[in-house]
């Protein structure tokens, strides 16, 4: 009985830590929302000129395990892209993720009305090139819409 209480206080301990590493290589929410606060007031302090190439930096300060910021206008012409610089300068208001949802078109049109919001949709994740539900939080700023996605 004693190894089994031993066995079964290990195998919870091991799931526990299982769960809080991979908790810890994926960003949340509160993450998201927080670098998109963060990445607005970097331009209105720096301005776009200096702001975006930081944002484009994967490396950089607005890059985070898999979160990243992108910034779009309003008719949505990719301004900054911190995963995939091949889509900077192209516009993606066409883009469709693998269930057909045209996600940019609904992230712009709320943006528009609402100003900020959530957005679901299916996305190959940088990291792991696997596609996966992802859900972007997103903020018009002035003439500009600016986001960063979490992996679910």
């Amino acid at each position: 009985m004693r190894s089994f209480i031993k066995f079964l206080t290990l195998a919870l301990f091991s799931i526990f830590v299982s769960q809080s590493v991979f908790a810890a290589d994926h960003g949340t929410a509160q993450e998201a929302e927080a670098m998109v606060k963060k990445a607005i007031a970097h331009i209105k302090s720096k301005g776009a000129d200096a702001a975006y190439p930081e944002f484009n930096n994967p490396k950089g300060s607005f890059s985070d395990r898999d979160l990243y910021i992108f910034v779009l206008d309003m008719s949505g012409k990719t301004l900054a892209h911190g995963a995939n610089p091949k889509l900077l300068g192209k516009n993606i208001s066409t883009l469709r993720d693998v269930d057909n949802k045209a996600f940019i078109e609904e992230l712009l049109a709320t943006a528009k009305s609402k100003g900020k919001g959530w957005i679901d949709y299916k996305w190959p994740n940088p990291t792991t090139k696997a596609i996966e539900l992802k859900s972007t939080y997103f903020e018009k700023s002035d003439d500009v819409v600016v986001g960063c996605g979490i992996y679910k």
